[in-house]
């Protein structure tokens, strides 16, 4: 099988004042296409650094990145940005949707940047929308929606361009219990049902669990695998 991600080698650091500091060390991760990957680890683990190298908002110090067979260290900017737009879909822990737009516009927001028709946009929005279970919500804006509710727009609005890859940061950490069983449902259907890969940043035992496989990262170190499925 083919891997969706292949990382090699990649250092990664910050700096702060004149203070260099290690946030990933000499990690290298391969995922299949059509897993659904769980990183876990303390705070300040490197989990959040390492999926931002995956989503190509951040470039390694060294190593190379390569996603649905592109290698992103040999992307400019604008061209990142693009290949972006067309191979991932972000799901954040505070949903980030506009809250003047209503859920219809907020999903429909990756769209504008294609070249689909009106009337494709507001098909692939509304399939989209019904996949989440939100067809009937459409012209709500956030504020008329719950937390859970919400995080499905935000999911809608990442699956909207069928992209190759899904990566989610903490998607259930600011939800309840029950919501958050609902967003990891939504999440284990959109990997068996559809064939997404997704890799999935969290703190919730319960959350990785719904994953293939859980890594652990500590202190920027990646430990060994644990498949569980």
């Amino acid at each position: 099988m083919a891997n969706v991600v292949d990382i090699r080698g990649v250092n990664k650091s910050y700096t702060r004042g004149n203070q260099k500091i290690p946030v990933l060390n000499n990690i290298s991760l391969a995922v299949p296409d059509g897993e659904f990957l769980a990183l876990m680890g303390p705070s300040g683990s490197g989990k959040t650094t390492l999926l931002n190298l995956i989503a190509g908002i951040d470039r390694p110090d060294s190593g190379s990145v390569s996603v649905a067979n592109t290698e992103l260290s040999k992307l400019s900017e604008s061209a990142l940005a693009n290949w972006r737009s067309q191979h991932v879909g972000f799901i954040f822990q505070f949903y980030n949707l506009m809250p003047v737009l209503t859920a219809f516009e907020n999903v429909e927001l990756p769209l504008l940047l294609t070249k689909l028709s009106k009337s494709k946009r507001h098909e692939h929005v509304k399939s989209a929308l019904d996949i989440v279970g939100l067809g009937d919500r459409m012209k709500h804006s956030p504020n008329q929606l719950s937390g859970g509710q919400q995080q499905r727009v935000a999911i809608a609005r990442a699956i909207v361009t069928d992209p190759t890859l899904i990566v989610a940061d903490e998607p259930t950490g600011d939800l309840d219990k029950d919501s958050a069983g609902e967003i990891l449902t939504l999440l284990e259907r959109l990997n068996k049902e559809f064939k997404k890969s997704i890799v999935m940043v969290t703190h919730d035992p319960r959350a990785a669990e719904k994953a293939h496989t859980i890594r652990h990262l500590d202190k920027g170190e990646l430990e060994n695998v644990n498949h569980k499925k």
